[in-house]
């Protein structure tokens, strides 16, 4: 069996870049020295500081993008919310690489690394993505909630990114 890649160029173009969602040693090295940058997801700020930055930046030889991947909504309604994402993101309780992730993390299920709270909370914890190591932050599972919760989330990243 093989396995091929095959890569389309258009003249004049920048090229497309790759982004690998990595987040063991043994694949940030690797992403590090062939990809463009990672797609951590379940990956606290303490993570991407102790572990995926300095991984992936030393294999990259250069400052690697790390995009964060961050399950996260601003709600009023933080107790049922939490619930909902300790529910909707459970398939990651069983997976190995994640599992040590949310470990890491100082967390015992996935749910539990989710952003939840108000803007101000949820403003503080983008700062501590960036501060950690993030070239980007991506919020993910904006509709745990309801659409007005959804609304709030995508209007305080929208000021965020200004």
């Amino acid at each position: 069996m093989s396995i091929g890649v095959a890569l389309a160029a258009v003249a004049g173009a920048d090229p497309v870049p790759l982004l690998v969602a990595a987040v063991g040693p043994q694949a940030l090295r690797a992403t590090g020295e062939l990809a463009d940058g990672t797609l951590p997801f379940l990956a606290g700020p303490k993570v991407l500081a102790d572990e995926i930055v300095p991984a992936i930046t030393a294999a990259a030889g250069g400052n690697p993008r790390v995009v964060a991947f961050v399950a996260g909504v601003v709600t009023s309604d933080i107790d049922r919310l939490r619930a909902t994402a300790l529910e909707r993101l459970a398939f990651y309780d069983r997976i190995p690489s994640y599992q040590r992730v949310i470990g890491l993390a100082g967390a015992s299920r996935a749910g539990e690394v989710a952003v939840i709270g108000d803007e101000e909370t949820a403003a503080a914890e983008v700062r501590r993505y960036f501060d950690a190591g993030a070239t980007e932050v991506v919020f993910t599972q904006t509709d745990l909630g309801s659409a007005d919760d959804q609304r709030r989330t995508w209007k305080l990243l929208g000021e965020l990114a200004r």
